[in-house]
């Protein structure tokens, strides 16, 4: 059976307040706390966790992936960049033009991530995370479609989108140009299988995809917990893993 989108992944000099950061922001309560590891998950079922995952690498350039928080009203904006703001977090400039309506900030680690004005109908009832938003190229958007079995939801001008059958976040890719890949990157996607589930198989159903063999983790720490460490056709890690 094909594995699940179990969790967003940060790589986070400290987890523990990283944790506290976004959980505060999103409103999402803490799961477990194993290994160094920290886990936050949404308040109602189905959906992803966000998983903080001990590191010491150095933030270098901006990620290549961050997420679109979405607004119900004017106010509703204001509320979440203060919430932010007061947790730690800080306005940056990475070009946003000043009649943009978006508010572009950075978590205490230095992730960026955006604050989107209310009404944007791409983001329409998609949750309090509208989108993983990614530079990417649109071979990687069709990868993660078929690797996920989410629908494409937009493919133009090679940018793609991806979601949920079940609704939720969505996944996008800018197309190019594709900024230069600098190091691990601190966000990744963490696929688990289900209880029933061939790793190996499903490896190399990646595989099949265009996905490459990266490393296996063993132990603990980032690469423990068993799992397989993997990289899609942009280079960009992900793991694979068995049921936590």
């Amino acid at each position: 059976m094909t594995s699940q989108l179990s969790a967003i992944c940060f790589h986070a000099t400290r987890p523990s307040a990283l944790a506290r950061f976004w959980s505060g922001v999103l409103g999402w309560g803490p799961a477990d706390d194993a290994d160094g590891e920290v886990t936050i998950l949404p308040p109602g079922p189905g959906g992803f966790g966000i998983r903080f995952l001990p590191s010491q690498e150095p933030k270098t350039g901006q990620n290549r992936a961050h997420f679109d928080l979405t607004s119900t009203s004017p106010q509703d904006q204001r509320r979440t960049v203060a919430r932010a703001l007061e947790l730690g977090g800080s306005h940056i400039d990475v070009g946003q033009r000043p009649d943009e309506g978006h508010v572009v900030l950075a978590d205490p680690d230095g992730n960026e991530f955006c604050v989107i004005e209310a009404g944007n109908a791409f983001l329409a009832d998609t949750g309090v995370i509208g989108a993983l938003a990614c530079d990417g190229t649109q071979e990687v958007g069709y990868f993660w479609s078929e690797a996920l079995r989410w629908p494409l939801v937009w493919d133009q001008d090679q940018e793609t989108a991806i979601q949920s059958p079940d609704g939720g976040t969505k996944i996008t890719w800018g197309g190019p140009p594709v900024a230069p890949k600098l190091g691990t990157n601190r966000l990744c996607l963490e696929l688990t299988l289900p209880a029933d589930g061939d790793r190996e198989a499903e490896t190399d159903r990646l595989v099949s995809l265009g996905a490459k063999r990266a490393a296996t983790g063993t132990g603990t720490g980032v690469y423990g917990n068993g799992r397989v460490l993997m990289l899609d056709p942009d280079g960009n890690e992900f793991f694979v893993q068995r049921p936590r």
